[in-house]
C-alpha cells in the first residue's frame, strides 16, 4: 500500500510539471473550424472530390501553422516580477513584468502574463528576438491580508485565435496588504493611552528628539536626518542617533483579538491602524499589542509599516488571550469587538461593522 501511494504521487507530480510545461484548450472559433475540418475530411474520403481533398489540406494545414506559431510565441521567455511588497486596503497596486524573449530569430506576439489570486492581466504586444519589454498589470485590494505569489501563467491565442496556450513559470513572492489607515477615530480620552511618568516606562523611549541616547542600525522608514554620517562611515552600514523621548507622550494601542472574524474584526483592525497613523503624524511614539503579538514602542514611517505589516497577518478568533502589554493596562487603549474594562480607554465596534465607541 505504502508503495502504492508513492506511485500513485510520483505520478501525480509528473502530470503537475507536464500541466505546466503546457497546456491547450480550444477557443469557440477553433472548436468549430476542426468540427468543420472532420466534416470535410469526412466528405471527401465518401466523395473521392479532388477539391475536397484540397479544401481538407488546406484546413489541416492551417491548424498545424496555427499550433507551431503559438508555442512559438510563448517558448524562450524569460520574466521577471517587479513591485512594491505592501499596498493599502482599496489602492492600486502596480506589478511590472520584465520579460526577454531568448530567441535568437521569432520574436514573441500576443502573449499575456496573469497571475493566479489576481484578476487583471498584462499583455505582452511584442518583443523581438533577443530583446527586452516592460509590461504592467494594475490591482486593487478589497481585504487586507498575505496574498502569497508563486506561478505566473503565460498565454496566447496567436495567431488565429483557433487553440490558447498556456505556461507556468513559477516566481515566489507575495503581497502585503496593509489596513486602511484612515478612520475617523476619536481622539482618546485625554491622559490615556500614554505611558506613566514613573515606573517601567520612566526612562523614556528612543525617538527622534530629546537627550542622546544612543546609536542603532539603519531601518527602512527613519529618518535620513538622524544618521550618523561618521559612525555610519566607520561601521560601512547606516547607523543613526537616538534619543530620549518624553515616556508620558508614547500611545499604547491594544488590539483584542477575542472575537468572531468577520466585518466587525476588521474595522477594529482599521481603527487600531488609523490611531498609530495618528499618532505618527503627531510626530508621537506609539507601541501596538495584537493578541499575543508585541511591537514595541517607536515612531516614524518605518514603525508604521512594521505595524501594519503586524495587523495585515492578525487572525480574530474567540479563543485567543487577552492583550499583554508591556506596561499597565490602565495606561493602554483598547481596541475590539466588544467594550471590556481595566482599559484606560476602550474604542468598540459591534457586531455590524458600526462605530459604538469609536467615533465622536
Amino acid at each position: 500500500m505504502r508503495r502504492l501511494r508513492a506511485a500513485w504521487s510520483a505520478l501525480r507530480d509528473a502530470w503537475a510539471r507536464l500541466r505546466a510545461w503546457r497546456r491547450i484548450s480550444f477557443t469557440s472559433g477553433g472548436l468549430a473550424f476542426t468540427i468543420g475540418t472532420f466534416a470535410v475530411g469526412f466528405a471527401a474520403m465518401n466523395t473521392g472530390n479532388n477539391l475536397l481533398y484540397l479544401l481538407l489540406g488546406s484546413m489541416l494545414g492551417f491548424i498545424a501553422v496555427s499550433s507551431w506559431l503559438s508555442e512559438q510565441a510563448i517558448r524562450g521567455l524569460r520574466v521577471e516580477r517587479r513591485g512594491p511588497r505592501s499596498v493599502t486596503v482599496g489602492h492600486d497596486l502596480r506589478l511590472t513584468y520584465e520579460v526577454k524573449n531568448l530567441k535568437e530569430r521569432l520574436p514573441s506576439m500576443a502573449v499575456e502574463i496573469s497571475e493566479h489570486g489576481l484578476p487583471e492581466k498584462a499583455f505582452l504586444a511584442h518583443v523581438p528576438p533577443g530583446g527586452n519589454a516592460t509590461i504592467r498589470s494594475v490591482n486593487s485590494f478589497v481585504r487586507r491580508g498575505i496574498y502569497p505569489l508563486g506561478t505566473v501563467t503565460l498565454s496566447t491565442g496567436f495567431p488565429f485565435g483557433l487553440f490558447r496556450k498556456e505556461r507556468d513559470v513559477e516566481i515566489r513572492g507575495e503581497i502585503v496588504v496593509w489596513p486602511r489607515t484612515d478612520r475617523p477615530v476619536r481622539e482618546p480620552t485625554p491622559g490615556v493611552g500614554r505611558i506613566p511618568r514613573v515606573g517601567v516606562s520612566s526612562a523614556g523611549s528612543s525617538g527622534a528628539r530629546g537627550e542622546y541616547r544612543s546609536l542603532r542600525a539603519y531601518r527602512i522608514g527613519d529618518d535620513s536626518r538622524d544618521i550618523h554620517w561618521k559612525s555610519s562611515a566607520r561601521l560601512r552600514e547606516p547607523v543613526l542617533r537616538q534619543y530620549e523621548r518624553d515616556g508620558a507622550e508614547t500611545r499604547w494601542i491594544c488590539l483584542d483579538t477575542r472575537g468572531e472574524p468577520g466585518d466587525a474584526a476588521e474595522v477594529a483592525i482599521e481603527v487600531a491602524a488609523s490611531l498609530a497613523a495618528a499618532a505618527v503624524a503627531q510626530h508621537r511614539p506609539f507601541g501596538l499589542v495584537a493578541g499575543s503579538d508585541v511591537l514595541e514602542a517607536g515612531d516614524g514611517a518605518g514603525h508604521l509599516e512594521r505595524a501594519l505589516d503586524l495587523l495585515a497577518r492578525v487572525d480574530f478568533d474567540p479563543s485567543d488571550p487577552p492583550p499583554s502589554p508591556s506596561v499597565s493596562p490602565d495606561a493602554c487603549i483598547l481596541v475590539g469587538i466588544v467594550v471590556r474594562g481595566g482599559y484606560g480607554d476602550c474604542l468598540a465596534v459591534g457586531p455590524d461593522a458600526v462605530y459604538t465607541e469609536a467615533v465622536t
